[in-house]
């Protein structure tokens, strides 16, 4: 494992420890892959990654209901799914992904953030060539669990490559691969505990920790606002 994954890592745990509105922006995901596709998680493979995330970070169950219940109803909220690039302080890349019901709102906001930080938005898909997307499956090393065989085995469902950070492994794959290695991990009774699509940076780029004081500000700003789901960077 790299100094890069270790960063990935560390990063997750932050933002997903320090969010103040970590069960609003879950129940969104759940919301918004329920209403697309439909509230039986059974027939929507979206829905059922979005719920397993949920039960992951301990959001409770009837939350989980309830969000399934918003995407059917009457009432129902259209969230649009947005994408913002930015170069932020010290010239660091951010990739943010939003889920908003007005946009106007949410792109005033996230501009002004990087405003405010000495950065600024970039048009959408300038950074596209600076970052990978991968389908990134996590799960607890089964027992008896055999790395080659499992590399072998999967790689005809859209495997790239593993990393392993004690029991905890860590499947990548190209996010077009993401619905069937979803399956493949069902088939093999693997259960997975976490798994999204992350955008992670063709060549990470090290900052002194002054600089990273100034990234982590703007950071923090954008991961606690309601309509961020992610933030990416080209940290290394």
């Amino acid at each position: 494992m790299g100094r890069a994954f270790e960063y990935r890592k560390a990063a997750k745990m932050k933002r997903w420890g320090n969010m103040s509105r970590i069960f609003p922006k879950l129940a969104k995901a759940v919301q918004i892959a329920a209403k697309e596709g439909g509230p039986d998680p059974d027939m929507n493979s979206a829905l059922r990654v979005a719920i397993q995330n949920a039960k992951a970070q301990n959001m409770p169950k009837a939350n989980i209901e309830a969000a399934i219940k918003r995407a059917v109803g009457k009432d129902a909220e259209d969230f649009a799914e947005v994408l913002y690039e930015g170069k932020g302080p010290h010239g660091v890349l951010i990739v943010v992904e939003c889920a908003t019901d007005n946009t106007t709102r949410t792109v005033a906001n996230v501009k002004s953030y990087f405003n405010k930080s000495g950065g600024s938005l970039v048009p959408t898909g300038s950074l596209d060539y600076m970052f990978n997307r991968k389908a990134v499956f996590e799960f607890e090393k089964p027992e008896g669990f055999d790395q080659d065989e499992f590399e072998l085995e999967m790689i005809d469902f859209g495997l790239e490559t593993i990393e392993m950070d004690d029991n905890t492994v860590y499947a990548y794959a190209a996010y077009t691969e993401f619905g069937s290695m979803s399956t493949a991990l069902e088939e093999k009774k693997i259960e997975v505990t976490k798994s999204d699509l992350q955008r992670i940076p063709t060549s990470p780029v090290d900052f002194t920790d002054d600089q990273m004081t100034d990234i982590e500000k703007l950071l923090d700003k954008l991961e606690d606002d309601e309509d961020v789901q992610a933030v990416f960077t080209n940290l290394g």
